[in-house]
């Protein structure tokens, strides 16, 4: 009987999911729009220096920044391996 109702179900058509995956990029590029262009690059940058006296990985650094009035706040936290 479970197998009848899988086959019967009405499947979402292609345009109502490329429309929900739309939805969900925007959302994306819409939080990302406050960044500065120069951060990704910055923080690339930033995990080559601290190579060079610790072995960490990829998604040890994260970078933000805040801005208030005429104050700018850059954050930095880099997760540290334990020895």
């Amino acid at each position: 009987m479970k197998l009848l109702e899988f086959l019967k179900r009405e499947r979402k058509k292609s345009a109502s999911v490329a429309k929900e995956r739309l939805q969900i990029i925007v959302a994306h590029q819409r939080s990302q729009r406050g960044q500065p262009d120069y951060m990704p690059m910055l923080e690339k940058e930033l995990l080559e220096v601290i190579r060079r006296y610790v072995q960490v990985d990829d998604d040890a650094i994260s970078i933000s920044l805040d801005s208030e009035d005429n104050c700018s706040v850059l954050e930095l936290n880099v997760t540290l391996p334990r020895s």
